[in-house]
């Protein structure tokens, strides 16, 4: 399965055996708010580092904010360190879960088998916080 449910990821996090990426652009986070203890790993400007095309709507979004100071060795040491030497899961978040699904793929097809989409995103993060 490529999701997880916040609750699970949550509880991976507690257990030491996940970590949460956040692939939401600075901007979204600067505006929306950040959640606690994830990695910052923004999706559009690495898939531009990549090589890999944005859709109008991606590059909207990407226009919207700075860009984040990582080049391709940075992400690659980033996600390395969380997916080998810490053997934990990817558990990649966006804003509503759909984003992420994309980022986890791709994860996946970069040789990172435990890249899992947190379902429901920032979104479901934030009414947990507020319930």
């Amino acid at each position: 399965a490529l999701e997880s449910s916040l609750a699970s990821a949550t509880e991976l996090c507690h257990l030491g055996l996940g970590t949460m990426v956040d692939i939401r652009q600075s901007f979204e986070i600067e505006m929306k708010g950040a959640i606690p203890d994830t990695v910052h790993v923004p999706l559009f400007e690495v898939k531009l580092m990549l090589g890999h095309a944005l859709t109008e709507g991606e590059q909207d979004i990407l226009d919207a904010g700075q860009p984040k100071d990582m080049d391709v060795q940075s992400f690659f040491t980033t996600i390395n360190r969380l997916h080998h030497a810490h053997d934990n899961l990817l558990l990649c978040i966006c804003n509503s879960g759909r984003r992420s699904i994309y980022a986890a793929q791709m994860l996946r097809s970069l040789g990172y088998p435990k890249a899992l989409s947190v379902a429901g995103g920032f979104q479901a993060w934030k009414k947990l916080q507020q319930s």
